[in-house]
């Protein structure tokens, strides 16, 4: 299946959320880095239900680690700096999905790793700043699933 890959995320509620997500699509989700809350934060548990202990989720203390230990195949990353639509993307299984921080997104040294054809963005109105983290990993998750028409 597929893979969501959190680096730093900041607010618990959001990855409450997207735990759920995960749980209700199989896909696998990674903590990576530094988060500003604890595991055990009561708005992460609030958020995620009881969905929590279906959802498969690994942590990671960093980018080397995740990379060291993922199964995931390709990775594409998620930001308002892309210039390609995340729908414009052929997703297969096994593939990652990367989200940033809340407050500053994924670093430019791990967006220049990759370059620009692993780089993916949401459209947005012009003058946005960006979408709620929850939003925009439900938003590609669904999109990479409906490609391999909801296998799994």
């Amino acid at each position: 299946m597929f893979h969501i890959v959190l680096y730093e995320p900041e607010i618990p509620p959001n990855t409450g959320n997207i735990m759920r997500l995960c749980a209700n699509t199989g896909f696998h989700l990674h903590l990576v880095g530094k988060l500003g809350f604890e595991l055990e934060h009561r708005k992460l548990r609030r958020a995620g239900l009881d969905y929590r202990e279906w959802a498969d989720v690994s942590r990671y203390a960093d980018w080397r680690e995740f990379l060291d230990s993922s199964p995931a195949t390709r990775i594409f990353l998620f930001t308002t700096r892309a210039d390609r639509i995340y729908s414009d993307c052929r997703y297969r299984p096994g593939d990652a999905l990367v989200f940033g921080p809340e407050t500053r997104g994924l670093p430019q040294s791990l967006l220049d790793q990759y370059g620009s054809d692993h780089c993916l963005r949401i459209p947005m109105q012009a003058g946005s700043r960006s979408l709620n983290l929850s939003n925009t990993v439900a938003i590609a998750a669904y999109e990479a699933w409906r490609q391999v028409g909801f296998e799994g």
